[in-house]
């Protein structure tokens, strides 16, 4: 490459920042999306887990409710075989006693009916509840899909304003040494992206330190790429390009 002039390369230089700076918040965002995206996503399975513990307890409630429906079967027909029993019996205390303990399960079937009653006021509530989730859920689900559908159109996106941005780098960086963007881009990549900045005053437009008068002197000077002592980013003078 012919010789340049400092002057010539800052230039060049203050070009190239204007696109890695562009390139850098899309790379960031590149980053931040697909981990917005598991954070929807994440959301959204919570959401499914509660319905599916809503569900669990539906069928908890149903396990015992049929657990509960046999046992009244069971002690009904107890019943009815005491109450054949009856007629069987010769003495007068044995059917009194069997009497005793016809009453004793027909006391036992009451709190079996009684119990059944809770599971289906239980099991009617939950299935309410269910409903209500499955609906919201659905929503949720079209949120979700619409919100990813929306990140996956920007990633796209932003992939192809890159492409361009890197095709745009490429014409500018045959101008400048080897040395010069070597320097720079080890500066971009420790400096969040900006290698470069406008002396603003008597500060750095990186880290806003104070440049010495004898560092803008030497800026003016054009004879190298001046760092700013504090943050080592190259320093130039706008009025001066």
């Amino acid at each position: 490459m012919p010789e340049v002039s400092i002057k010539d390369q800052i230039k060049k230089l203050v070009d190239l920042q204007t696109i890695d700076a562009e390139i850098y918040l899309y790379k960031r965002d590149l980053r931040e999306k697909p981990l917005y995206v598991e954070e929807l996503k994440k959301r959204y399975e919570d959401k499914k887990a509660g319905l599916k513990a809503l569900e669990e307890k539906a069928k908890a409630i149903q396990v015992n409710r049929k657990a509960q429906e046999l046992e009244l079967q069971t002690k009904e027909g107890d019943i009815v075989k005491a109450n054949a029993q009856l007629s069987l019996l010769k003495t007068n205390k044995e059917y009194q006693a069997k009497l005793t303990e016809i009453q004793s399960m027909k006391a036992d079937k009451s709190v079996i009916e009684e119990k059944i009653l809770v599971f289906y006021d239980e099991s009617d509530a939950v299935n309410a509840d269910i409903e209500k989730e499955r609906k919201f859920l659905a929503e949720e689900e079209q949120k979700y899909l619409t919100q990813k559908k929306e990140v996956d159109d920007s990633v796209k996106e932003i992939e192809e304003k890159l492409k361009v941005l890197n095709l745009k780098r490429s014409q500018i960086t045959p101008d400048i040494s080897k040395s010069n963007l070597s320097r720079y881009e080890r500066v971009l990549e420790n400096k969040d992206g900006l290698a470069i900045v406008p002396v603003n005053g008597n500060s750095c437009g990186g880290c806003f330190m104070s440049v010495p008068d004898q560092v803008i002197n030497e800026i003016k000077m054009h004879e190298r790429l001046v760092l700013c002592e504090m943050c080592s980013r190259v320093l130039y003078l706008a009025d001066d390009l």
